[in-house]
């Protein structure tokens, strides 16, 4: 069976309130998926992890500190994605490799260690599972030109090179708890492993359904 990996944001499980319907309705899409594909789910931090980073930051707590607060935020996030499934992994593994020896059609993981991100942890799963894509499902539809939360011109970019984009961001990690697209580390293993990327808004579950499943969607492609 072909493998998919999805990173979706912690902003699109969990925003400013709880969305008990969203949520069932986004684990129904999971496990629709994974009729047809291996499923890996990677949860992020959202605001919940960012205002937690914030806080610590504010009384001085350094930067390892401050990424572990962000994974046990992920961790949290994914633990409640997988109690909602009923056919993945109810204990949280703490590294890929650990991902990789559990047989569901779903695994759901969250962080794993500082100065790796959970974009990183997905981009790293999608190369050691030979993933047919790598969908990264955020609170936006796609890259654009410029913030589009803080400009009404922002254009959507519909495709972009890898290369592109590791041209503008770079590949190192640079704080706790950004709030951008993908984390730039990962761009590196996207464009060494060739893995097929594509940025979707997370929050329009037909649009996550047709990126995940391989259809034309509104969104972003990497090309690589």
């Amino acid at each position: 069976m072909k493998t998919v990996v999805v990173s979706i944001g912690g902003s699109v499980v969990l925003s400013d309130e709880a969305d008990a319907l969203f949520l069932k309705k986004l684990t129904a899409l999971f496990k629709k998926v994974s009729q047809g594909y291996k499923l890996f789910v990677i949860v992020g931090g959202g605001k919940i992890a960012r205002r937690y980073i914030q806080l610590g930051r504010t009384v001085g707590f350094d930067e390892d500190t401050l990424d572990l607060i962000g994974i046990d935020v992920t961790r949290v996030n994914a633990r409640v994605i997988t109690s909602l499934l009923e056919v993945s992994n109810k204990e949280i593994p703490h590294t890929t490799n650990e991902a990789l020896t559990l047989d569901y059609p779903i695994v759901v993981m969250g962080g794993t260690d500082p100065k790796h991100s959970t974009d990183l942890v997905g981009a790293e799963l999608a190369e050691k599972t030979h993933a047919v894509r790598f969908v990264n499902a955020t609170n936006v539809d796609g890259i654009y030109d410029k913030d589009p939360n803080k400009h009404k011109d922002a254009q959507q970019l519909k495709e972009v090179s890898i290369s592109q984009l590791i041209a503008k961001y770079g590949t190192k990690w640079g704080a706790a708890g950004k709030n951008i697209f993908m984390d730039e580390p990962a761009l590196e293993i996207i464009q060494r492993a060739k893995i097929p990327t594509f940025i979707v808004n997370g929050k329009r579950l037909d649009q996550l359904e047709k990126a995940l499943t391989g259809q034309p969607f509104d969104g972003t492609t990497i090309l690589v």
